[in-house]
């Protein structure tokens, strides 16, 4: 999983200002990490059904974050997915 100093290095990438903890962006790079850790978890554990309906609960809510992005911050968005590589 995400330890604290990883979390604390994405919140600070992803911030738009000094206090930002939770602005979309920062959500979506969080989900994003724990995707990938989700995923390189599924590769080894194939029958891992529960993981794999949190993996795609997770991957439902980055998507609608990004829809939102999409609709209220266009440049914000295409920061978001070029440095994420989404």
């Amino acid at each position: 999983m995400i330890n604290k100093t990883k979390k604390k290095k994405i919140i600070d990438k992803f911030k738009g200002h000094v206090e930002d903890t939770g602005s979309a962006a920062v959500q979506i790079a969080l989900l994003s990490e724990r995707i990938i850790y989700l995923t390189d978890h599924l590769k080894s554990h194939k029958k891992d059904f529960h993981s794999r309906r949190g993996l795609l609960i997770l991957v439902g809510r980055r998507r609608r974050l990004l829809t939102y992005l999409k609709g209220t911050d266009l440049p914000g968005y295409g920061e978001v997915v070029k440095e994420l590589k989404i």
